[in-house]
């Protein structure tokens, strides 16, 4: 059997998103950059590439757009290590080589710093990695960083919220920055299902990092024991309530845009907490 070079791997990973994937990936994207209002004109993007299926696709998918847009704007491909192990840098190093994604790799000592931190380590490892993406991007001269959390993420933590954590809220699209001035996250992924991007990379035969993290490397995310329990509970959840429901995911996704305020207890607006009773007599 013939073996496939690099540039025909990477063409056929091109060519898959408009063709076999055009309405599940590339459509999804384009339809999240526009319902969200993610990019203007003369935006200059970092895209954050862990080296998961995720951001790797990801990292494509701006590739392709900035080929094809109507408008200029630039793309930075940013890869941070925290301290990956050798063979997990190497695999990172390989796959944007072979997708022609154009990464710049920069050092941190995240890992080093967190690894005898006993309470939340996996919560102060992500706030780091963020700061970190952030500063490094703002020195590049990028006004947004894109991370690429997708449609089941969103799902799950608006189901994770309401039954672990007791509120309504959900994975924004786009983020300002509070620390950073001038910065803004976004998340272009958001209408991609997660089954769809492991069918892209199935289908190309592509193999990307499982975990980033140095401490669980098998793992199927970088969450700590509990919150990986917490997500895989709900992503059962959501299967089981898909068989006797199969718009459940539709639904959980579309009722945080369908909040009605007037049948609510409670809810917060910044830092102010509304109660039903404090105007319920002026009525």
């Amino acid at each position: 059997m013939e073996e496939i070079t690099e540039n025909e791997v990477c063409l056929r990973a091109e060519r898959s998103l408009h063709k076999k994937f055009a309405s599940e990936i590339w459509g999804n994207f384009t339809k999240a950059i526009k319902t969200y209002k993610l990019l203007s004109e003369g935006d200059r993007v970092a895209v954050c590439i862990s080296g998961g299926k995720d951001s790797m696709l990801m990292g494509k998918l701006f590739q392709e757009l900035h080929k094809h847009s109507i408008f200029p704007f630039e793309v930075k491909y940013i890869v941070m290590d925290p301290g990956y192990s050798p063979a997990n840098r190497q695999l990172i190093q390989h796959n944007a080589k072979l997708l022609n994604l154009p990464v710049q790799i920069f050092e941190s000592d995240i890992f080093k710093n967190v690894y005898n931190i006993e309470k939340s380590p996996c919560y102060l490892c992500a706030r780091m990695r963020r700061g970190h993406l952030y500063s490094y991007a703002q020195q590049l001269g990028c006004n947004k960083i894109a991370l690429g959390h997708h449609y089941d993420d969103v799902i799950e933590t608006i189901l994770m919220g309401m039954l672990y954590g007791a509120q309504v809220q959900t994975m924004m699209p786009k983020l300002h920055s509070t620390n950073f001035a001038g910065m803004e996250l976004i998340r272009p992924m958001y209408l991609i299902r997660e089954d769809d991007i492991k069918a892209w990379a199935d289908y190309n035969n592509l193999n990307f990092l499982q975990c980033a993290c140095r401490f669980t490397e098998n793992c199927a995310s970088c969450d700590n024991e509990e919150n990986k329990s917490k997500r895989k509970e709900v992503k059962a959840l959501i299967q089981t309530l898909k068989k006797t429901n199969p718009d459940v995911e539709t639904h959980i996704f579309k009722s945080v845009e369908n909040v009605n305020l007037s049948t609510v207890i409670a809810y917060k607006q910044g830092n102010t907490r509304h109660h039903f009773l404090d105007d319920y007599d002026k009525k």
